[in-house]
């Protein structure tokens, strides 16, 4: 008993101290590690590196402490340039990623911040460890024969396997192990080029003995448990690579809506070549069908069309590839143009002059593309003075010219171009052009009153061109006064009727457009064009938009609403309203920038939402106040000792602790509503908490939680009430963690199964060479370090937790990890002194099995002083697959600590693993034997 209170004395004596410094703190951040490492290391003392095998789950929790309770931050600097961790960053303590991917290693950072000194932030490597299966391929060094391809050449076979870490190889003949030097015939090597990354196995000049399975073995020597990976080739004396053939023609002209068949055969390749097949449009049509070597392609459409390959492959030489072209044939939009005559200035079409009416059309394949032309529906033949000509389709495909030379009255009519394909199928395009004496070219006017166009924020507006002219041509719509695209976010629009409609018409649209004829469906002369002005009129931007005002009864209130941007900028009022009623209004004055509005004391009427509006023609800005004497959340205080000793079986109580914040901001705290639940219930226990005059800020306030029962874990929720009622709540967990348990015996104990994460306030020592690891045989995977470790914690429960070393790479022989007991008070039975020191016990149970075992040692580190350099207890070597006692007798002189320390051994297996330790007072009973 005198060893608990001393204990709790200690921790008393710690908070008390924070409690005169200041409650407030700045953070500290560390980071812990649960789910499936590999391992834990530690680079260059700063950061840790942590290895995970692909498919299995990481976790990450960030320990903090300081107060306020900070605010946490999982970033990541990149791995690759496709992971897109950092736009997605984890705001809470825990990073979880199920089933990780090679592509998510990386250094992920912690960062705690809460307001005081600078922010803390720790990082930690994680090295994502795969093996993908080898590929073995094939080639020789003569280039590629035409008959029995490997008679009488030199042969390569080459290895190659994705891996992190690099992977080893190594060759097999049949059951034969191939090394450098054990046949003549034989020469393994590793090209300089790839880095380790690939082992080439090379045949000189093919003997009879040569022709026989080959198997390539691909390992990372076990690393992560990762298992070895191999693949066999057969080579044989007609290994050949591939041949194909397509039995299509290339290029293939099909119209849509038929179904397509391409059909592609091996003549050669042994072992027998796989048959692909790719597209360049970066995938295959999704409603395409691959049957062996058959790609059909039903119901084929223009966006389908392009180029289809077949590839074949068996490893051997390269790839073999054939391809051919898929054209789709399709008669698209048509346009045409009139050219005046072009030996005149004059843009009229006049008696006597050349006119040229062009015609385009767009086609595939352009080579079918055939014109024809009619006069007012009758066909038209090339004459002297009717002149069709067609360009040239290697040159620039689709266009037509139809030149009528000496134009007289009797050419007036409608002219018709006629495209068509050859052979049919696609509906063939007409396009009517009227030539007559009312035919004038193109004119473009902005309607009066239409430019400068003044619009509101939010409306629909309409841009107006008159355009005439005959025929009338197409109205090109861009922004005249800057490279700004248009409002469907391209750079141009077309307009038929010179209209340019805009939808939600936005500030940013502001600006002039540019109007102006185009030469297509209309006459080749120099473009028309004229300019509109629009002008968006948008209500004041203000701020704040919404913001919260607390404050106390009979304390001023200043509220001030302020006008960024206006169009138009003079604004025309102001006005105050508390809910609906109006407060104060009048004229914005022009050489201020904001209003203000002040409660000179406050009232309980003056409580609720006041709005201010600023006006302009265009609308109003709202700036929005809350005002309320709503009291601030309280801030719980995480860094204290939690679960307090009871000495009753099944009952545990809580310290609860936290500060207010911002006390002074409204009226004084006269209580805290208490609300406590169990966690799987939804009743409530309500109480409330008297405060006693007013409350400081950073001032620790206390209250004990008792009859709680164990092991449930509670909900807590503490709101404070003040004149205006109940403020904002905080909500925390209060779980009950079994660090400190009373025994059968009149006598205290300290017990500590590593049940709970916090392990009972046990620390790595940060001086040592790597860390002691928790775990659970359900959680731990033997196989990374086989014939090593525990099956079962001390008790025998797969589920239960305990400690041990990972002593698998990069450990090394002599490493050693530490782990610190928490600091315990000598308990002296005189007030006056120690006169004899009094004598503790402490056990522990220990695992050490494996044929690589190093040592365990325990020793003794008291207040003031060094680590002792000699173990009060220590044990080496093998003990088999069984959990062992140990206790030792200690007689402390001053507060103590109790470090154990694994020493790693000559190899993997290795693993010491620790379990339930207890420290007693007295001398112990009946020690076991110890080495």
């Amino acid at each position: 008993m005198d060893l608990i209170l001393a204990f709790w004395g200690l921790l008393a004596l710690i908070v008390e101290g924070v409690r005169c410094q200041g409650v407030y703190a700045p953070p500290t951040v560390r980071i812990i590690h649960s789910g499936h490492a590999c391992n834990v290391e530690e680079e260059r003392h700063t950061e840790r590196v942590y290895t995970i095998r692909e498919g299995e789950t990481l976790e990450l929790t960030c320990l903090v402490t300081g107060h306020p309770r900070p605010q946490i931050r999982w970033t990541k600097t990149a791995g690759s340039i496709s992971d897109r961790f950092q736009d997605s960053s984890v705001f809470n303590e825990t990073l979880h990623i199920s089933k990780i991917l090679r592509t998510q290693g990386g250094r992920y950072y912690c960062k705690a911040e809460n307001g005081l000194g600078s922010p803390a932030i720790k990082s930690i490597r994680v090295d994502v460890y795969y093996l993908d299966d080898p590929v073995v391929t094939v080639h020789q060094s003569t280039g590629e024969a035409k008959e029995q391809f490997y008679y009488e050449k030199t042969v390569f076979l080459r290895c190659v396997a994705n891996s992190n870490p690099p992977v080893r190889y190594s060759w097999h003949r049949g059951r034969e192990v191939l090394t450098q030097g054990s046949d003549k015939g034989v020469e393994i090597y590793e090209p300089f080029f790839t880095q380790g990354e690939t082992k080439i196995l090379k045949l000189k000049n093919l003997r009879p003995q040569d022709y026989a399975n080959y198997s390539c073995i691909a390992s990372v020597r076990n690393v992560c448990g990762i298992p070895d990976r191999s693949v066999i080739f057969q080579l044989t004396d007609k290994t050949a690579s591939p041949l194909i053939k397509l039995l299509v023609e290339d290029p293939i002209v099909v119209n849509p809506g038929q179904t397509v068949s391409l059909v592609c055969i091996t003549t050669a390749g042994e072992p027998p070549p796989i048959l692909t097949w790719v597209s360049s449009n970066d995938s295959l049509p999704q409603r395409s069908v691959v049957k062996g070597g058959t790609l059909t392609l039903p119901a084929i459409s223009s966006e389908e069309a392009g180029v289809y390959s077949c590839v074949a492959s068996n490893n051997v030489g390269n790839p073999a590839k054939k391809s051919t072209t898929i054209v789709v044939r399709a008669l698209k939009k048509g346009r045409f143009w009139i050219t005046p005559d072009p030996y005149h200035n004059d843009d009229n079409i006049q008696i006597g002059r050349e006119v040229k009416i062009s015609c385009q059309v767009e086609a595939t394949p352009p080579e079918e593309l055939i014109f024809s032309w009619l006069k007012n529906g009758r066909a038209l033949r090339s004459s002297e003075r009717m002149v069709i000509t067609q360009t040239d389709p290697d040159i620039s495909p689709g266009t037509t010219n139809l030149d009528i030379i000496d134009l007289k009255f009797t050419d007036f009519g409608t002219y018709t171009c006629v495209a068509a394909l050859k052979g049919g199928g696609i509906p063939e395009i007409s396009i009517d052009v009227n030539i007559s004496s009312t035919t004038v070219p193109p004119s473009l006017t902005v309607p009066r009153g239409k430019s400068p166009l003044v619009a509101r924020e939010g409306e629909t507006v309409e841009l107006e061109c008159l355009v005439s002219g005959k025929p009338k041509p197409i109205i090109l719509w861009s922004r005249a006064d800057k490279e700004a695209p248009m409002p469907d976010g391209s750079m141009q629009m077309e307009s038929y009727d010179g209209v340019l409609r805009i939808v939600n018409v936005s500030r940013e649209m502001t600006g002039s457009y540019r109007c102006q004829t185009s030469q297509y469906n209309g006459f080749n002369v120099k473009p028309r064009e004229a300019v509109v002005e629009l002008i968006v009129q948008y209500p004041p931007t203000v701020e704040p938009v919404h913001t919260e005002v607390r404050q106390g009864l009979g304390r001023p209130v200043v509220m001030t609403c302020r006008v960024l941007r206006a169009h138009p900028s003079r604004v025309l009022r102001f006005e105050w309203l508390l809910s609906n009623r109006l407060l104060h209004a009048g004229a914005f004055d022009p050489l201020k920038d904001e209003t203000e509005y002040t409660i000179r004391s406050l009232n309980r009427e003056g409580w609720g939402e006041y709005t201010c509006n600023v006006i302009n023609e265009a609308g109003a800005g709202k700036c929005t106040f809350q005002v309320t004497g709503k009291a601030y959340a309280p801030e719980f205080y995480y860094d204290t000792y939690s679960p307090l000793w009871q000495n009753r079986p099944r009952v545990y109580g809580f310290k609860l602790q936290w500060t207010q914040m911002n006390p002074s901001a409204v009226d004084r705290i006269v209580a805290y509503r208490l609300g406590i639940r169990q966690m799987g219930l939804q009743r409530w226990w309500e109480q409330e908490i008297p405060v006693e005059g007013n409350i400081g800020k950073g001032e620790l306030m206390t209250h004990n939680l008792t009859e709680l029962i164990k092991p449930e874990s509670y909900e807590v929720r503490l709101t404070p009430i003040t004149r205006f009622g109940e403020g904002d709540s905080t909500v925390r967990i209060v779980t009950y963690s079994g660090r400190m348990e009373s025994s059968s015996t009149p006598s205290p104990t300290f017990h500590c199964s590593f049940e709970e994460e916090p392990i009972c306030m046990f620390t790595q020592d940060k001086n040592d060479d790597f860390d002691w690891t928790r775990h659970s045989a359900a959680t731990r995977d033997t196989k990374y370090t086989p014939n090593t470790g525990p099956s079962a914690d001390r008790t025998g429960s797969k589920q239960g937790f305990y400690m041990y070393i990972e002593t698998s790479r990069p450990r090394k022989e002599g490493d050693q990890a530490r782990l610190v007991s928490p600091l315990f008070n000598v308990a002296p039975k005189n007030p006056y002194g120690i006169t004899n020191p009094p004598a503790y016990c402490f056990g522990f149970f220990y695992h050490m099995y494996g044929k690589h075992i190093g040592s365990l040692n325990a020793l003794l580190k008291q207040k003031g002083q060094m680590t002792s350099e000699a173990p009060v207890w220590s044990l080496s070597g093998n003990q088999g697959d069984r959990w062992k006692q140990a206790k030792v007798s200690i007689h402390p002189t001053s507060s103590f600590q109790v470090v154990l320390e694994g020493v790693r051994g000559p190899g993997i297996e290795g693993d010491i693993a620790i379990d339930d330790i207890t420290l007693e007072e007295g001398e112990c009973r009946d020690p076991p034997p110890s080495a």
